[in-house]
């Protein structure tokens, strides 16, 4: 079990921590910060998804700088970040954050991308790394979801609604990184129909 494998699995069991933190009813208060009060289980949940981000983002540059990719890695690192990310977005919906139609367009592309990858891998083809969609996606999504369990702060005097810019940006690049992401590996609905 290599160090970034270590990692993914940290980012696992900060799943329940992190679900835990945000539907127990715990009443520890709340924080002020830039005149938004936040209840400071949020903020709790905040802190845990956030080092959930940046082992997502340590155990890939791990991995890849040393040289320590493993098929556990190629399987749970992506799976790990579904599951946190969904997580987070299914929260932030019973919290009234963001839309529920939203969400489920995210929770549908996620599982078609996914499909389409076991396909890939399963015809023979390769895996394709993320293009820069697909990083802007996750990038928005977690920067995001740290807004909005953070009670959508604006920015400064103007109030701008930082978390839910974010969160529409996410939402346009989940769409269109899937739709490249089918487009890039066509070729395996090509061979599926001439069988």
């Amino acid at each position: 079990m290599n160090l970034p494998n270590r990692l993914t699995i940290v980012r696992i069991i900060l799943i329940p921590i992190f679900i835990l933190l945000l539907v127990l009813p715990l009443d520890w208060g709340q924080v002020t910060w830039l005149g938004t009060a936040i209840p400071v289980a949020q903020v709790w949940g905040a802190v845990v998804f956030a080092a959930a981000s940046i082992t997502d983002f340590l155990d890939g540059q791990i991995a890849r700088r040393n040289h320590l990719v493993t098929n556990f890695g190629k399987f749970a690192d992506p799976l790990a970040d579904k599951m946190i990310v969904m997580t987070a977005f299914i929260i932030l919906v019973s919290m009234g954050a963001v839309p529920a139609w939203a969400v489920a367009i995210i929770v549908c592309r996620e599982l078609a991308v996914t499909g389409l990858r076991l396909i890939v891998v399963e015809t023979g083809g390769k895996v394709l790394a993320a293009a820069w969609p697909g990083k802007i996606k996750t990038t928005t999504q977690m920067v995001g979801i740290i807004l909005l369990l953070l009670n959508n702060i604006g920015f400064g005097a103007i109030n701008v609604p930082m978390a839910l810019i974010f969160f529409y940006i996410c939402l346009f690049f989940t769409i269109y990184s899937g739709i490249d992401y089918f487009v890039q590996n066509r070729q395996v609905f090509a061979e599926s129909s001439a069988e």
